[in-house]
């Protein structure tokens, strides 16, 4: 009944404006000018009045959890006006979304994890039009919120993030006098691409390169921390967005001395597959491929919301765009030429031999040294059945492991313990009481495997005031 009575109101209404666009439009031709301005005011003032507005819908809210801060997206089926605030006493943001209605269930969110404790909604204003979304806030948050348009998957959002206001600083650090004579660590920042609102590629059965990404980096930081003389930090631990330049900016907070920006991409032809290394470059990509994933890898932004600092700052982002092209990429290519090599053994396929060049935006630190590894193509059926396996993660995370030790064992930095351990390796080393060859293999960056080999030892004893080499 109800749905009869619609069509209904519909039809009338269609032909009431048919039939007054139809006599304005005989006005206007006969020349009756303040009448057809009569009617044309008329139908102005239908369309645009707020009572005949269609009203936005909040199709959804997601929430994404990361170190810094809590985002929440809310997904809207067209643009809408909002006014923002935050209450105190408890805690809350406010905002007010004008001509709109929300007839989602949101007792689904998880939200267990979140400084949001509860979302609640209201209609507000005059006529009941609009929609109040209340966060409640387990503590004091500072807001800042930004519209999104449509891009690929996505419609229209309106984003809000809330930051942690007086962070605890990390405890201070032991005195210098106790780190005078102490070697630094090689440190290997690894990115894991795309999270959160960015789910980057996305295979046949629904594999999303986000999480191959993490699960492959996790991987890798285990195998670096367990060498001596360097240590790994990953600028995501979970599922959440980054912006390109803030995964830059973590590595330069932790000093890095290289960043590793880890990958499994896509292609449109799913017969491409294999492994490649990339290293930036200024004049953009040099193949078909390398055009492709540069232009979807700087989407990555768009994809997860970012607010434009350019609209905000343009003398800014002319400075920042000036930076990232002072560059070198003498060492990246050196780094990404070890790594394609010693990938080989370990993955499916090489897709490329030689090492790749593109202008990816996440590569463009002009102070670190960066690679970007794209470790296999997960548009391809097979590839995609590979990746989603901890042996071949693990497969993948050692040969990339392989080609940065191998690198750094010819060119350490100066002033870090690798090259003091590669200064040492080939010389003579006399036993120490209580040393044993597993203790030897930690202290000098190898393995009793190697030692043993190197030395000729039948078994893994040693005594005190013998002489080995250190391999």
């Amino acid at each position: 009944m109800i749905w009869n009575g619609l069509q209904i109101g519909i039809h009338t209404l269609n032909c009431l404006m048919t039939n007054l666009i139809v006599n304005t439009t005989k006005l206007f031709l006969l020349h009756s000018w303040q009448s057809a301005f009569a009617c044309w005011t008329l139908l102005l003032v239908f369309f645009f009045h707020p009572s005949t507005l269609v009203a936005a819908e909040i199709k959804g809210v997601r929430l994404w959890q990361s170190p810094e801060s809590t985002r929440v997206v809310f997904d809207l089926s067209s643009p809408v006006q909002y006014k923002l605030y935050p209450l105190e006493s408890p805690e809350r943001i406010v905002i007010d979304f004008s001509e709109s209605n929300m007839p989602i269930n949101l007792d689904s969110l998880n939200l267990a994890k979140s400084v949001v404790g509860k979302i609640r909604t209201a209609s507000a204003g005059k006529n009941k039009s609009q929609t109040r979304v209340v966060l409640d806030l387990k503590r004091k948050m500072r807001p800042n919120s930004f519209a999104l348009e449509p891009f690929k998957q996505y419609g229209h959002r309106l984003v809000i993030d809330l930051f942690e206001l007086n962070k605890k600083l990390p405890e201070k650090s032991r005195p210098k006098k106790q780190l005078v004579n102490k070697k630094r660590d090689i440190v290997v920042a690894i990115d894991p691409g795309h999270g959160g609102e960015d789910p980057g590629a996305i295979g046949a059965t629904g594999t999303h390169e986000k999480i191959i990404t993490l699960a492959v980096s996790k991987r890798l930081k285990k195998l670096i921390d367990k060498e001596p003389g360097m240590r790994a930090v990953l600028t995501r631990t979970g599922d959440y967005f980054i912006r390109l330049r803030k995964r830059q900016e973590i590595a330069r907070k932790h000093k890095a001395d290289l960043f590793v920006s880890i990958h499994a991409d896509s292609f449109p032809d799913k017969r491409a597959k294999g492994a490649s290394v990339w290293v930036v470059s200024n004049k953009g990509a040099r193949s078909e491929v390398g055009r492709w994933l540069e232009q979807k890898e700087s989407a990555s932004d768009l994809l997860g919301g970012v607010e434009q600092i350019s609209d905000k700052d343009p003398v800014l982002a002319e400075l920042l765009l000036e930076l990232s092209m002072d560059y070198s990429v003498g060492e990246s290519f050196g780094v990404a030429q070890s790594v394609i090599k010693s990938m080989a053994p370990y993955v499916y396929k090489v897709h490329r031999k030689t090492v790749q060049e593109a202008g990816f935006v996440v590569l463009k630190a002009p102070d670190i040294t960066s690679i970007l590894i794209e470790g296999a193509f997960i548009s391809n059926p097979k590839e995609e059945k590979l990746l989603k396996t901890a042996s071949y993660q693990q497969k993948l995370a050692k040969g990339i492991f392989k080609g940065i030790k191998q690198y750094y064992r010819v060119n350490p930095p100066e002033g870090t313990l690798y090259a003091e351990l590669v200064k040492s390796r080939g010389k003579q080393h006399t036993i120490q009481k209580g040393e044993t060859l597993s203790h030897l293999a930690k202290k000098f960056g190898t393995t009793v495997n190697a030692i043993r080999d190197e030395n000729r030892l039948k078994n893994d004893r040693v005594f005190e005031g013998q002489t080995i080499t250190i391999p």
